[in-house]
């Protein structure tokens, strides 16, 4: 996985930080991973779990998620990338994110596709305090900032890109947030919710504990309370089934 942040003005210079992950493939919608600052946040977009996405300089100054791609996937077989998202109140999408990034295969190295929350990407406005959709950035009509491509450009409109970027390969998919240094309390907070990526629908959910058993020999690991929380152990999973709900999940 390629994660890249975006310095200073949208148009500005790239720097690359290279992550490794475990190489899962999109047609599960349980494989993906969180890296930088992201963590498991409740309620979601009417669901009990979304991920929220944090940049602040204190805690590394990015947060995404990773859905590393099947090694058939090209650009002209990613056919649907959206999601919902949050915004706190008095923030808003700024120097380039949130964003998705397509990590793509080119002459010249991996590189990367970007799509940008908002009207960079001739989205809706992004509005802070509602859940909203980005939209299907890959249809007619969006534009992606495809200048690290050759014969790139920062708005590229999709069917264009697709002309000449279709038969590149696809290494993997992230959503990131990291342009707390374009903001004024220098953090920028997103929370993400239901995204699709081609059929693949990712709600970040995590099966509730409905009985003693389940929480047995390491069950607990991929079970909630009925709030999304995780378990710390195996008795906190069978604390939580015992009292009908009452004792809380206190795992991260």
């Amino acid at each position: 996985m390629k994660y890249t942040k975006t310095i200073g003005s949208a148009l500005a210079l790239l720097m690359t930080f290279a992550v490794a992950l475990p190489a899962f493939a999109l047609h599960s919608p349980e494989h993906y991973s969180l890296f930088g600052d992201a963590t498991y946040v409740s309620p979601g977009n009417a669901s009990t779990r979304a991920v929220q996405l944090v940049s602040d300089p204190d805690t590394g100054g990015f947060g995404g998620i990773d859905y590393p791609a099947e090694a058939s996937t090209t650009f002209a077989t990613l056919t649907q990338l959206m999601t919902d998202y949050r915004l706190p109140e008095g923030d808003t999408c700024i120097g380039g994110s949130p964003r998705f990034q397509i990590n793509v295969e080119t002459p010249t190295g991996e590189k990367n596709i970007f799509a940008y929350f908002g009207t960079d990407s001739a989205g809706a406005p992004c509005v802070p305090g509602v859940w909203s959709s980005t939209g299907d950035f890959l249809q007619t009509g969006r534009l992606l900032d495809t200048s690290q491509l050759p014969g790139g450009a920062f708005y590229d409109p999709y069917d264009t890109a697709l002309v000449k970027y279709g038969s590149y390969v696809v290494t993997g998919i992230q959503v990131v947030t990291d342009s707390e240094w374009a903001t004024t309390d220098h953090r920028l907070v997103v929370d993400i919710d239901n995204t699709l990526i081609n059929s693949t629908l990712f709600t970040y959910e995590i099966p509730v504990a409905s009985s003693q058993n389940a929480c047995k020999n390491g069950g607990w690991k991929t079970l909630a309370d009925d709030k999304g929380n995780s378990f710390k152990n195996q008795g906190d999973c069978v604390s939580f089934v015992a009292t009908k709900g009452k004792n809380s999940g206190n795992g991260r």
